[in-house]
């Protein structure tokens, strides 16, 4: 698909716009909109962002769009091309090797911490609830909601932490992640595999025995390389050809 692709789909098809609570300010769920409908890849790499279409579908003004794309051209989500608008930025193979390294640090920090200061209980409570969450869906084959467990699952160790900010760092870091991570989950060995990882992080942490979990939280991290070439592969449209 090219960026001029007249197949490609139209962002009005892959909003929500009862998501939109006028009684709030429209800029700020204008972004979180867009920036779910991007990471889920309901908008795909390369879409046309039209700023009327979406004000249009959402029932606000261009304003809050024009907020709204600025907020993701700042953790390159969405691009600006003179004289041509608004694109959903492609996949980059430098970038998500980059966003990798910064995860993983933060992730075995994040680990390391709970490990050596114990995980509060009601993270444990938790966090052994969301890993039920996540059987379920892979029984259920809802690819959808075991990426949303995923990301809380790790949100959560975050907040184990007792640092306020370790989860929302960790989640911008990830943004450039998730659009792979989209694409990867629609293999059931897949998911699988990812709830016996986070299953064996959580048993390590909870044991605080540190060398475990600090490698299943690396391994588990750099797992999503493994992934990277045969994604882009079989999914060369999505991707920044350099």
């Amino acid at each position: 698909m090219s960026d001029d692709d007249p197949s490609a789909p139209p962002a009005l098809t892959a909003l929500t716009p009862a998501c939109v609570d006028p009684a709030l300010a429209a800029g700020p769920q204008v972004f979180a909109i867009l920036k779910d409908a991007i990471l889920s890849m309901r908008l795909v790499p390369g879409q046309a962002l039209s700023e009327p279409e979406i004000g249009t579908q959402l029932g606000v003004s261009r304003t809050p769009v024009r907020e709204a794309l600025a907020q993701l051209r700042a953790l390159h989500l969405v691009e600006t091309r003179p004289s041509r608008g608004s694109f959903v930025t492609k996949l980059n193979a430098a970038k998500l090797q980059e966003a990798q390294f910064l995860r993983e640090a933060l992730e075995i920090a994040n680990v390391t911490r709970i490990v050596e200061l114990g995980m509060p209980t009601d993270v444990r409570a938790a966090i052994a609830e969301n890993l039920a969450g996540q059987a379920a869906a892979i029984v259920d084959g809802d690819h959808l909601g075991f990426h949303n467990l995923d990301d809380a699952f790790h949100g959560l160790i975050a907040d184990g932490t007792g640092f306020p900010r370790a989860a929302q760092v960790l989640h911008d870091e990830k943004a450039q992640l998730d659009r792979l991570r989209v694409i990867s989950l629609n293999d059931p060995e897949r998911l699988s595999t990812l709830h016996a990882e986070h299953t064996g992080l959580f048993d390590a942490m909870v044991a605080q025995d540190k060398a475990p979990a600090r490698e299943i939280a690396r391994d588990h991290t750099r797992a999503v390389l493994a992934l990277l070439r045969d994604v882009a592969e079989q999914n060369a449209a999505f991707f920044d050809p350099s």
